[in-house]
């Protein structure tokens, strides 16, 4: 079965930091960019970063650029999403999403099929 699991998601105060990871199962995902989209109640989704499949270039939406780095462990064949300084404002479910999703971003993949994790909650507190 084909699938992303997310983890890493959970309560902080601001300043804090959390991992998040998005492991793939029943596939490689070496041969993908990953993204990550977060989605807050009555907001829409928000396109966050991701990374290519190529060269691991990255792109950083610019609310969270220089807090946040997207990285992958092809060895793992898992993304991590590592996030310092976080904000009440960076409250949100967190999705991880691959192929044509991360294209969408600004990043190139080899393989543009889109799979969706589960999702995982973000809840910074004030």
């Amino acid at each position: 079965q084909v699938q992303l699991v997310e983890s890493g998601g959970g309560l902080v105060q601001a300043g804090g930091s959390l991992r998040l990871s998005c492991a793939a199962v029943g596939f490689d995902l070496e041969n993908y960019a990953i993204a990550y989209f977060r989605q807050a109640p009555g907001k829409e989704r928000e396109g966050v970063s991701c990374i290519s499949s190529i060269d691991d270039t990255t792109v950083y939406a610019r609310s969270v650029k220089g807090r946040f780095t997207i990285s992958r462990d092809n060895s793992k064949n898992t993304v991590y999403l590592q996030m310092n300084s976080l904000k009440p404002e960076d409250t949100a479910v967190y999705y991880c999403a691959t192929g044509h999703y991360a294209e969408d971003l600004g990043c190139t993949t080899d393989y543009d099929v889109g799979y969706w994790g589960q999702g995982t909650q973000v809840t910074v507190s004030s």
